[in-house]
């Protein structure tokens, strides 16, 4: 059983923007099912296609269950069975340990969205937080890509 432990943070833009980072991947992704208890997400991170199962959110813990699939048909399938989905290039950043920052810069609808995450072992593990980290959204919906496939950021009303 795949348990994903993850807590989700903006970054600083102007502190971000000038940070030595590694290449990023281009990730383009859609969801077949995107229910408030379930997702099913197609995904297409550089030459590799992948079909992620994730459960509903238990605090920072759900179920995931990710499987390679080949790129050829992640990319059929987001262009026959999804309209929705969000774009983004990935990178990875060491945290110290066995830990990696991956900071998530949006594209498209998405555009000026920059959200780090970090997946931990435990729902208490201690992890520093670069001074490039914001506030917290992990708690917050809005961040999901889930929910940003529906509701692009750039669609986002000072009220909602």
């Amino acid at each position: 059983m795949g348990l994903e432990i993850e807590r989700k943070f903006l970054v600083k833009q102007e502190l971000w923007d000038v940070l030595a980072k590694p290449d990023g991947k281009h990730y383009r992704q859609g969801y077949l099912l995107n229910g408030e208890d379930r997702v099913v997400r197609i995904r297409v991170a550089g030459e590799q296609g992948y079909i992620t199962i994730k459960g509903m959110a238990e605090g920072i813990s759900r179920l995931e269950f990710e499987y390679p699939i080949p790129k050829s048909e992640a990319e059929e399938m987001l262009l026959r069975f999804n309209p929705e989905g969000t774009e983004k290039i990935r990178y990875r950043i060491p945290a110290g340990g066995d830990l990696t920052w991956e900071v998530d810069v949006f594209l498209g609808t998405n555009q000026g969205l920059i959200v780090a995450e970090i997946e931990l072992s435990s729902e208490d593990q201690p992890f520093d937080r670069p001074e490039w980290i914001a506030a917290e959204v992990t708690y917050d919906d809005r961040y999901s890509n889930s929910n940003l496939a529906l509701t692009p950021y750039t669609s986002w009303s000072v009220s909602y």
